[in-house]
């Protein structure tokens, strides 16, 4: 199905692996082909989307990047950006198709001949024409330094919490990022998962991670914030790491400060009195960690547009810290490369307007035309955190992805 959807120079597949994470939506889509779209960079963008979004509605997928905090929170950032998706971008497709574990259905033009050409497409078999060897923005002892001085910045009062986040990236490498993807599925099978094409630029993503969804009047967000090391030789262990992260004081610190964030975010946009806290603490396992993830959720108020909810609640988080905007003024101080589309989101708006969109983490980003490529990886940094094991978490994960790029 990817080796057809690899046709077309746009295309959104979204993934949940099976996973039952509640609440379920959809098990996998896959958009292609574009009858409209929309791109912009960061200035009027999430206007100009609303406006497609009520031209006509439909089915729409697409990406919102993380330089959108300049309309949401009025930061830009100066650092270069190596790859070069849009801030934000959108397309109604030509094709959908849509699956379950039992039933593929498909929405285009002749959709029994759509369906032979996508046998007939085959396997794809190849593999890194070029490989060249990952490299660091960071050292471990400029992150350590680093560290250190968000530390101050916690001590003076600036913050209470900060994602901070490191660069990987290979310059000159030539891939095959539908081989890339699937070899990343096999490693890390994630519940928000995606390969994302415009164009040039690919999406290779294994989120773990909710942002948003919205059904009606319902909306809510999922963040994340804890993780632990799995253990998968030794079930005993395993169970203990779960347990302890269960209990950790530091990993529960982390998590409550977000979810504090995200319900004062959802406040803006919901009617009163009905943001809510539905699980606190829950700890998931994935492939290679456990995750603490708590779910928030709220009615919204019935006058608000797409962009006014993005507007309230972008970027997510998890993936600045507290208070929103000093945090992300910080990141733009100390992160040494553009984030891009990285802890942006990825998703779709439906025709009756509900929406889904993961956080975009866990992913490669790689742009063909230049050949580069890149992925991030960051941890949420308080007051207790030591340096040394923000350090080992960064590496942890990162490792998946560093598995099928060796």
């Amino acid at each position: 199905m990817l080796n057809w959807a690899n046709r077309f120079s746009t295309f959104c597949l979204l993934d949940n692996h099976q996973y039952q994470l509640q609440p379920h939506t959809e098990e996998c889509l896959l958009a292609a082909g574009v009858k409209r779209q929309y791109k912009a960079m960061a200035g009027q963008a999430l206007r100009g989307l609303q406006e497609m979004i009520d031209a006509s509605p439909a089915w729409l997928f697409g990406h919102l990047g993380y330089d959108l905090q300049l309309e949401t929170a009025g930061i830009s950032s100066s650092r270069p950006d190596r790859i070069g998706f849009p801030d934000c971008f959108f397309f109604e497709p030509v094709y959908l198709i849509r699956l379950t574990q039992h039933h593929i259905s498909i929405t285009g033009p002749d959709p029994a001949a759509t369906w032979q050409d996508i046998q007939d497409a085959g396997e794809e078999t190849a593999v890194f024409e070029k490989r060249t060897a990952i490299e660091g923005r960071y050292s471990k002892e400029t992150y350590i330094a680093v560290l250190e001085q968000l530390k101050k910045h916690i001590l003076r009062g600036d913050c209470y919490e900060i994602n901070f986040c490191q660069e990987f990236y290979s310059e000159g490498t030539r891939i095959n990022p539908i081989s890339v993807y699937r070899d990343l599925s096999q490693v890390s099978p994630n519940p928000f998962s995606a390969l994302y094409r415009q164009e040039d630029h690919w999406l290779i993503c294994a989120s773990p991670e909710r942002f948003l969804r919205r059904e009606g009047q319902r909306i809510l967000s999922q963040p994340i914030k804890g993780t632990a090391r799995r253990n998968s030789s030794n079930p005993d262990l395993d169970q203990a790491g779960k347990e302890a992260l269960q209990q950790s004081e530091k990993d529960r610190s982390e998590n409550v400060m977000v979810v504090d964030l995200v319900r004062n975010d959802l406040s803006r946009v919901c009617e009163e009195g009905t943001v809510k806290v539905d699980e606190l603490f829950g700890v998931y396992s994935f492939p290679q960690v456990h995750q603490m993830i708590s779910t928030v959720s709220g009615e919204l108020r019935k006058d608000l547009s797409f962009a006014d909810i993005i507007h309230a609640s972008f970027p997510m988080g998890s993936m600045t810290g507290a208070p929103k905007k000093r945090v992300m003024e910080l990141i733009r101080e100390y992160e040494n490369s553009r984030r891009g589309i990285f802890s942006g989101a990825l998703g779709y708006i439906s025709p009756a307007g509900d929406f889904d969109f993961n956080v975009v983490i866990r992913s490669i980003v790689y742009n063909a035309r230049n050949q580069y490529l890149s992925f991030q990886a960051g941890s949420g940094i308080t007051w207790y955190s030591d340096p040394e094991k923000e350090w080992e978490e960064c590496l942890l994960k990162a490792s998946a992805i560093e598995a099928v790029l060796r």
